[in-house]
């Protein structure tokens, strides 16, 4: 609950992003039979995956989330908790998405699983049998991009029987801006975006602890984001994202906007930082944080 995987019927029961922005406990037009495909659980708790395992066994065709939430906010996985998700399925014949839209590679080059299972000091080494990709690497065009384990793959038109097709596929205007985004995207660039993203983290928890507004970062590599009202705990899942004092949020990004910074929309949504953030635009930021604490303090429910 709480992930978010795109636009698709049966995956906007109890989702992240706008469904969550909105308080829709779905999506208006999704059929209950669509519904009842899918099985929604907590975020961060293994034992609801044993659960529904042990009721629904072979039924279970795969498990899907996000490598590290950033659609209900951002949520740091559990220690173990991907890990675990990949010993479940692949001890009950299912397969482990992962959902890397929105981290594959803007948090490293191998995302935030080479940050984790994949990295090469990996406490718990894992690895997931189906990826997906999007955002970053089509460079500011529209482009996505499935991956995974060659049998699994192979599954797909034309090699297999599973047919996929798209008429934007492959665009070539697309594949060029993805090619030269990544082809930019050096060690030093994510050193860089790495500093920033520990920069502005500091100057908001900094701002809103000066005005007074109770709070927690949460983060994911460079991915961060602020929830209201929860520093005694935190957030693990997506009842935790919901009960936070979302109320703070709509002054507090108003008076950034009035001060010339975007930030993203909704409470729920992730921070991004890149290259271009230079020092004048960081200033700017730094420069509108007190003035937006201020107005997050003074926001009533």
């Amino acid at each position: 609950a709480g992930c978010y995987h795109g636009h698709l019927d049966g995956l906007l029961a109890a989702a992240g992003s706008g469904v969550a922005t909105l308080a829709l406990p779905g999506s208006a037009g999704v059929t209950e039979a669509t519904a009842a495909e899918t099985l929604v659980l907590p975020y961060n708790d293994l034992a609801a995956v044993e659960t529904a395992f042990a009721a629904h066994g072979s039924n279970i065709a795969a498990v899907i989330t996000e490598a590290a939430p950033a659609n209900m906010g951002v949520v740091t996985p559990a220690d173990g908790f991907n890990a675990g998700l990949s010993r479940i399925t692949r001890e009950h014949g299912a397969l482990l998405i992962l959902d890397e839209v929105l981290t594959g590679f803007r948090t490293g080059y191998s995302g935030y699983w080479g940050l984790t299972g994949g990295a090469a000091d990996a406490a718990e080494p894992w690895t997931p049998d189906l990826l997906t990709f999007g955002k970053v690497i089509g460079g500011g065009m529209p482009t996505a991009a499935l991956a995974g384990r060659a049998d699994v793959m192979d599954y797909l038109a034309p090699l297999g029987p599973v047919y996929q097709a798209g008429t934007l596929s492959g665009n070539p205007v697309a594949m060029a801006a993805g090619v030269a985004t990544l082809t930019h995207a050096t060690r030093d660039v994510y050193a860089f975006v790495d500093a920033r993203s520990l920069e502005l983290s500091s100057a908001l928890s900094a701002a809103l602890d000066t005005a007074g507004v109770d709070h927690s970062v949460q983060f994911a590599g460079n991915l961060f984001s602020v929830a209201f009202g929860t520093s005694a705990n935190g957030v693990h899942n997506y009842a935790d994202a919901q009960a936070q004092e979302t109320f703070r949020y709509a002054p507090f990004f108003h008076s950034m906007l009035e001060s010339g910074v975007y930030l993203p929309p909704s409470v729920f949504e992730a921070w991004f930082l890149s290259a271009a953030h230079d020092d004048a635009a960081m200033n700017r930021i730094f420069d509108a944080l007190p003035a937006a604490a201020l107005a997050a303090a003074a926001a009533k429910a």
